[in-house]
């Protein structure tokens, strides 16, 4: 009986349009952003991260190279690498022992380190 006076008087209440406006709780200016901080911290641990991580990755990979070592590069040539300078690399590639320059950022990936033995079929 108690429950039914009270949901009585509340619904009587909210239909009363001479009562003083209904203000909005506190968090109701605060909610545009906090959606735009999720947006952020959605963004940040789904694209950025990830991607940062891929490019340290790349970036250890491709200083990793060692003279001897079977690469391939973003052009799809494959070759071993003859001489490392800064940034650049002397390649050797082909039946013909072609010597190719390119820069460290044109490798794609590393086919085989100096001295591992490789399948032959």
């Amino acid at each position: 009986m108690k429950l039914m006076n009270f949901l009585l008087d509340t619904a009587s209440n909210l239909t009363d349009t001479t009562s003083q406006p209904i203000e909005a709780p506190w968090y109701a200016n605060v909610l545009p952003f906090l959606w735009i901080v999720v947006l952020v911290v959605v963004f940040y641990l789904f694209l950025y991260r990830p991607q940062k991580k891929q490019e340290k990755e790349i970036k250890e990979m491709r200083d990793s190279v060692e003279i001897g070592d079977v690469i391939s590069t973003i052009g799809g040539i494959v070759g071993v690498v003859v001489k490392i300078k800064d940034d650049m690399l002397l390649i050797e590639s082909g039946a013909d022992r072609t010597k190719l320059q390119i820069q460290k950022r044109a490798i794609q990936t590393i086919l085989s380190k100096a001295g591992e033995e490789t399948e032959e079929k």
